[in-house]
């Protein structure tokens, strides 16, 4: 199958007089691919013996997203050698006399500007550039001293006040460079049934920016697509085989003053089912629990079946107290914007299943809502009220691996 119109701009961008490329738009309108593509065959075919950097959100999403699928092209492994280091998460690729090393970094957060510091590079890829933090974007950029190195951006929208739409999107002349919107019919791989599903995946916010590629911001309620039908199910509607669903975990959001909850979640691979929840809110009750009271609580709440907890990174004691008593405890990765994209996203396929024994849960899927100023500002959080319960589930959906979410 042949590249569309937009892939082959990104195949002839080395050579046009750009010193950057800019590709933005939809999920699964075949900019990664065709732009990684690009990359490896422009750093071979004008550098030896050069470092390059390929960047994404982490390490194992550049792994996925990449490095796997150019390992896979077979025009590739016909006219080079290709030998990937899991160890140093390096790609070393040669052709004849001819070597290039492209070394694979994860930028999660504003201490990963630091890993990048150090390198010479002739080039940078950064796949998802805003989901990472401006520091190490432009810590990249910065070891790009070799003559001719250019800049490579990927990503799908964001809020339009976003610093990476503000400074690159919307003035590309500023930095020579040349600006690609990716939309799915872009993508000549992708059939009319795989598209239907990925329309089918987002909702709201997410659907204008994932499928229609456009940067808007988020407002109104965050999952306006859950379905007090569709999502949920009945005390007498248990399935008689969840008993034996091994992959069993309790999600906690932890309150002092405020409310704290445990959520009582099984997962069969198929569908994520939050069966039991548990309630403390202290001003209603008029009484404080200890660490101690509540890691009591937990142990009851557990029953006979030891299982995984995660709990809310920001409630140190309470992981410690649990933690003496023998549990075994995950600190939650508390990752707000992309935990709700990938909530509403199971939510919206309806893998989410919650059991109607958890009011509280159910209660806050309809007034957990977006901070309009946050917005603003450029900002995605949502208002921080009637959202305990909806936090402890974001706490569980973080924890599982990225596949479960392609």
């Amino acid at each position: 199958m042949g590249f569309s119109e937009k892939q082959r701009q990104v195949l002839r961008f080395p050579y046009m007089g750009y010193d950057a490329l800019i590709c933005d738009g939809a999920v699964r309108s075949g900019k990664t691919s065709v732009m990684s593509l690009s990359f490896l065959l422009w750093g071979m075919g004008n550098f030896r013996n050069c470092a390059f950097a390929i960047c994404g959100k982490s390490v194992g999403s550049v792994e996925r997203n990449i490095i796997t699928p150019l390992l896979a092209v077979q025009y590739l492994h016909d006219h080079f050698t290709l030998q990937y280091n899991r160890g140093d998460h390096m790609l070393l690729v040669s052709r004849g006399g001819r070597e290039n090393r492209f070394y694979l970094f994860g930028g999660r957060d504003e201490a990963s500007y630091t890993l990048i510091q150090g390198i010479t590079l002739a080039g940078v890829l950064l796949d998802e550039a805003a989901l990472m933090p401006r520091s190490f974007v432009e810590q990249a950029l910065a070891r790009c001293s070799v003559d001719g190195a250019k800049f490579w951006f990927n990503c799908n929208p964001e809020n339009p006040m976003h610093w990476f739409r503000q400074e690159w999107i919307l003035h590309p002349e500023r930095h020579n460079a040349l600006h690609l919107h990716f939309l799915m019919d872009d993508n000549p791989a992708l059939s009319a049934a795989t598209r239907r599903r990925y329309e089918n995946t987002y909702s709201g916010v997410f659907y204008e920016r994932y499928v229609l590629g456009r940067w808007v911001a988020a407002d109104g309620v965050i999952y306006s697509v859950f379905d007090e039908t569709a999502n949920t199910y009945r005390p007498d509607q248990r399935r008689p085989d969840m008993a034996w669903i091994s992959d069993r975990a309790i999600s906690v959001d932890y309150g002092t003053a405020n409310p704290t909850r445990f959520l009582d979640i099984y997962d069969s691979g198929e569908y994520i089912w939050v069966d039991r929840e548990y309630n403390w809110d202290s001003r209603k009750e008029h009484r404080q629990k200890t660490d101690q009271e509540y890691a009591g609580d937990l142990l009851a709440f557990m029953g006979d079946s030891p299982c995984t907890v995660i709990v809310d990174p920001s409630a140190a004691s309470f992981i410690a107290e649990l933690r003496r008593q023998g549990v075994y405890v995950i600190p939650a990765e508390n990752d707000v914007p992309d935990g709700i994209r990938k909530t509403a996203s199971l939510i919206s396929q309806r893998v989410i299943q919650i059991c109607e024994a958890c009011p509280c849960l159910i209660g806050e899927m309809g007034t957990y809502v977006w901070d309009e100023k946050a917005s603003l500002r450029g900002e995605e959080k949502p208002v921080k009220q009637n959202d305990h319960s909806a936090d402890a589930l974001r706490y569980y959906i973080n924890s599982l691996p990225d596949w479960r979410f392609e």
